[in-house]
């Protein structure tokens, strides 16, 4: 049973949250969709956005806008080959350099104008330089495959939430402590958005140093809205029902639960509020004759996992790198700490391959759900 647009659909958008590791959750919620979808349909998003791992996630999937199946193979097939060497230098050579050339830094003037950071990142840098086709992405604009692609930053000079994005027909726009800024996107800006606060070293563009486009995103909706979308179609990683340890007279939080807790934040917290937020100016709209405002209604549909990650990577622990472990282990990070951190940066594959099952089992769940928010229905077309 395969599923096409029967008309002229509304501008509908894909946004792609961060969560490191977990973003590999998105990748199986993109393949049940396309499951259902004929095998050289277009992309059924016209916009694209992402932050941190889900900007990374965007880009391939808008190298891809003309072939939906493709672009999820594409994306698929990196995510469930991932080794955490891929990411960040693993080594006890690689991660203890790494921290030795950190603090070594520090007493040289051209030194104490490095990034610093926990892992050195630069093998992301060139998975993404070898991986990635960035003239696709102004192709399948020019042949009306794609109308905007977006990755969000954060300005560590200013605190602005960057988008920064591509488009031959939206322009700039500036908000209170947010902008747009139309570019051609590189490797520089994924590894931006994906320069996770103290872990990854921030990357400097322009005159600007940006880290992780989570931090100072209060608004993740807007890119999506400003690019023309009429429809959300939201990915999440985290599981809406976190672990209340409230009555437990044994949970004391430590500096590994301190900086999960703080990770969460980052990456989720802003979403719920925004989402609510959007929810009430839709409810306000339904009293408001459209000649009276040129505010519009934008409809979300948010996918989150139906299964705590935290937990899952509690059983892959054996798979980090004996330096990683090391690391981990001075912070009060072992096999059973109460800290998400690890889902986080568990970039390896028997991890990154459960998270696609389980994006693919959520997303064939709710596939009649997400086929109506597309206005995608059944046709009798066969692959």
């Amino acid at each position: 049973m395969l599923f096409k647009a029967t008309k002229k659909p509304k501008t509908c958008a894909l946004l792609l949250t961060g969560g490191g590791a977990r973003a590999a959750y998105q990748v199986g919620v993109l393949k049940a969709i396309s499951s259902k979808l004929p095998r050289n349909q277009k992309s059924p998003f016209k916009v694209i956005s992402g932050t941190s791992a889900g900007a990374i996630n965007a880009v391939s999937m808008a190298c891809y806008a003309s072939c939906f199946h493709l672009g999820v193979k594409k994306t698929e097939w990196v995510w469930k080959n991932f080794r955490t060497e891929q990411v960040y230098a693993s080594t006890w050579r690689g991660v203890f350099g790494h921290l030795a050339l950190n603090y070594l830094s520090k007493f040289s003037k051209k030194g104490k104008q490095r990034a610093t950071s926990l892992f050195d990142n630069r093998p992301l840098r060139n998975l993404l330089q070898e991986v990635i086709d960035y003239k696709r992405i102004d192709r399948n604009i020019l042949s009306d495959h794609l109308d905007a692609v977006s990755v969000a930053a954060s300005s560590y000079n200013n605190g602005d939430s960057i988008a920064f994005f591509q488009s031959s027909s939206a322009q700039d726009w500036s908000r209170a402590k947010r902008k747009g800024v139309k570019t051609m996107l590189s490797t520089r800006h994924l590894m931006a958005s994906a320069a996770i606060p103290l872990v990854f070293p921030s990357v400097k563009i322009d005159e600007h140093y940006y880290g992780d486009g989570s931090i100072h995103q209060l608004s993740p909706l807007s890119p999506s809205i400003h690019l023309g979308a009429d429809k959300i179609l939201i990915i999440g990683v985290e599981h809406p029902e976190k672990d209340d340890v409230l009555g437990d007279p044994e949970f004391f939080p430590n500096s590994a639960t301190i900086t999960g807790h703080l990770l969460d934040t980052v990456f989720t917290d802003s979403l719920n509020s925004d989402l609510e937020r959007l929810n009430r100016i839709n409810s306000t709209l339904e009293h408001v004759p459209e000649s009276k405002t040129d505010l519009k209604p934008v409809h979300t549909l948010l996918i989150n996992p139906s299964r705590n990650f935290s937990h899952i990577a509690s059983n892959y622990y054996d798979q980090i790198p004996s330096a990683i472990r090391f690391l981990l282990k001075l912070i009060g990070v072992n096999r059973n700490s109460e800290s998400t951190l690890m889902s986080y940066i568990l970039f390896e594959k028997p991890f990154t391959k459960k998270l696609i099952e389980i994006g693919y089992e959520d997303g064939l769940a709710r596939l009649d759900e997400i086929m109506a928010f597309l206005e995608l229905e059944e046709t009798t077309q066969t692959d």
